[in-house]
Order: structure tokens, then sequence, then C-alpha cells
């Protein structure tokens, strides 16, 4: 079996942290190797949970898109998501899972994937699509391969 070697995140004090999954790891490893720094939960948002002040803080950021990592998408977590979208609309927050077809409870035939497309949100199966880690295009800038 080929392990890959431990990449631990840096955050922007210099403070060394761990991965709270192997699917993070990997995707800190695919993030590193496309040559982007790893920016892993640095980012902290306010959001209210009815009732009462939440936080939300993504597990990876890449350029403007917000990314959740995830193995077990509970309920819990389906509603936190769906406050956070609803409060801050202008941010793009995608998905990877580590099985995207798996049912959002035991028995239901919504997939976690079918979840997302239901409510708007990018998402993806196992890996970062390739075009989630390059640069975006700003209004103005010229098409490369024109």
């Amino acid at each position: 079996m080929h392990l890959m070697p431990m990449v631990q995140a840096t955050t922007s004090s210099g403070v060394q942290r761990r991965y709270r999954s192997g699917l993070e790891e990997a995707i800190a490893h695919q993030i590193a190797s496309a040559q982007l720094p790893v920016i892993y939960e640095e980012t902290t948002l306010a959001y209210t949970w009815p009732a009462r002040p939440s936080r939300y803080t993504p597990d990876f950021q890449i350029h403007d898109i917000h990314l959740e990592v995830k193995g077990l998408f509970d309920v819990q977590a389906r509603h936190k998501m769906l406050l956070v979208k609803q409060q801050h609309p202008h941010l793009d927050i995608r998905f990877v899972f580590s099985n995207a077809k798996a049912p959002i409870y035991k028995g239901s035939s919504t997939t976690y994937g079918a979840w997302c497309d239901k409510h708007g949100f990018p998402w993806a199966d196992r890996r970062i699509p390739d075009e989630w880690l390059l640069a975006p295009k700003h209004e103005g800038e010229p098409d490369a391969d024109k």
C-alpha cells in the first residue's frame, strides 16, 4: 500500500495544524500538487442559527471558493449549510464528498450530490475537479487560448 507523506497545514500565524480526516489530508495534497497554497480552516464566517449566533469555518479555501470536505453529511450539517448560504449568498461554497452517492439518511433515495443540486451547491466526489483549482478569470481578461 502506498502511503502519502503526512502534510500539515500551516496557518498564517505559522501554527501547524493536523487535518481532521484522511480525505481532508488527500485534498490538501491535491491542492499542494497544483502549486497552490493550502489554506486550511483560516476563514471563519459568522452566521445565525435561529435564536443563537454561530460560526462556520470552511475546511479549505481555493481562490474565492470555500470547500467543505465531507464523509458524513448529517442533518445538522445540511441545515447549517443552508443557513450559511442564506446568510452569505455571495459566497461560493462547494463540497467534496468521500461518497457523493451516499443517501442523506438510511433508506432515502436522495444522495449527498442530489441534495447539493437541489440547493445550488456545486459538489464533487473524492477529488477537487481540476477546473476548481485553476485561477478564475476576471472580467476584461483575455482568454489564454486565444
